[in-house]
């Protein structure tokens, strides 16, 4: 046989394999890395969609936790991983940040294909219930009186949690003390406690804390009031443009073959659109954002190139 037609033979049956494949996946369990603790937002995104998703795909979907970094150990560990589908990481809004602020031992824009934007929620700021401050003015006022006295937390360097913070004493002028955690988790057992005065977090993550009493709600940051607390003030209303929410979505191993990620976005979609899924998600303070995989790329371009200008303009250096 001619060595050309033998080199076709041969890559006909390496594709006619990598379709099979893809057509079997998945013949297993797949693993899911959240980058952060258990206990934080992003755990919680991951718990409430992968029951369902596992159902549709046929196979068991388990956690494993890999924190650090603001989330960037995980996703040093995804980028390695076998392009096979059978492993995926869940990000959020941090994702587009981290390589601005740490050397990540990984490509953004090309060690992981992206699946889906999954969900987006609006912030909040909380307090510890004896924090004296209760509104922002309040919160600035005392600030102002007690520089770098108001401790906030954050689930790391980086994340937005930090950068809301930072941002805050930036556009109002105060400054404050940034107490950096490896996750919400962490973090909430810390503000519980009264080791750190305030954070800024996401409003599913938060809200039950706050109607048990266990923490004091001073804000919400979306644009204007939400519907889960519509006698709280936006902070905008105190300082205007200051805004805060976050974002979750699905990346794989780059190389995972496309039909693979055409099946796993397909039933991320279901998912999403599920009506206990989608009732659970809503009713904790999350707006579904299912995205195909091609938007979900342009809008991580978007995303780090908002959190490149953000670095660069406040100066935020790892810690």
């Amino acid at each position: 046989m001619h060595p050309l037609a033998r080199l076709l033979a041969f890559l006909g049956i390496f594709l006619v394999a990598g379709v099979a494949s893809a057509q079997g996946y998945p013949s297993k369990p797949v693993r899911l890395l959240v980058p952060f603790p258990p206990g934080g937002s992003t755990d919680m995104v991951a718990r409430m969609i992968l029951p369902k998703l596992g159902d549709l795909l046929g196979q068991q979907i388990f956690v494993d936790y890999k924190g650090g970094a603001g989330g960037s150990i995980g996703a040093a560990e995804a980028a390695r991983a076998a392009p096979d589908g059978y492993t995926v990481l869940i990000v959020t809004d941090t994702h587009a940040m981290n390589h601005h602020v740490y050397r990540v031992p990984y490509d953004f824009f090309k060690s992981l294909d992206p699946i889906s934007l999954l969900v987006q929620a609006p912030g909040i700021l909380v307090a510890h219930p004896g924090f004296a401050p209760s509104t922002v003015k309040e919160l600035i006022d005392y600030a102002r009186a007690n520089p770098e006295k108001v401790t906030y937390g954050s689930a790391g360097v980086g994340n937005a949690s930090h950068l809301s913070g930072f941002l805050f004493g930036h556009m109002t002028g105060v400054k404050m003390t940034h107490v950096p955690y490896k996750g919400g988790g962490p973090l909430i057992t810390d503000l519980l406690g009264g080791h750190v005065n305030i954070a800024f977090g996401t409003l599913p993550l938060y809200a039950q804390l706050v109607k048990s009493g266990k923490l004091k709600l001073i804000a919400v940051l979306a644009k204007t009031r939400v519907p889960q607390f519509p006698d709280v003030p936006a902070a905008a209303e105190t300082v205007p443009g200051f805004e805060y929410k976050t974002w979750y979505g699905l990346l794989a191993p780059a190389g995972t073959p496309k039909e693979i990620i055409v099946r796993l976005n397909r039933e991320v979609v279901r998912t999403l659109a599920d009506v206990t899924v989608k009732g659970e998600l809503v009713g904790r303070g999350f707006d579904i954002t299912a995205s195909s995989p091609e938007a979900f790329a342009a809008f991580l371009r978007q995303e780090s190139d908002v959190a490149g200008r953000l670095v660069r303009d406040l100066e935020i250096k790892p810690e």
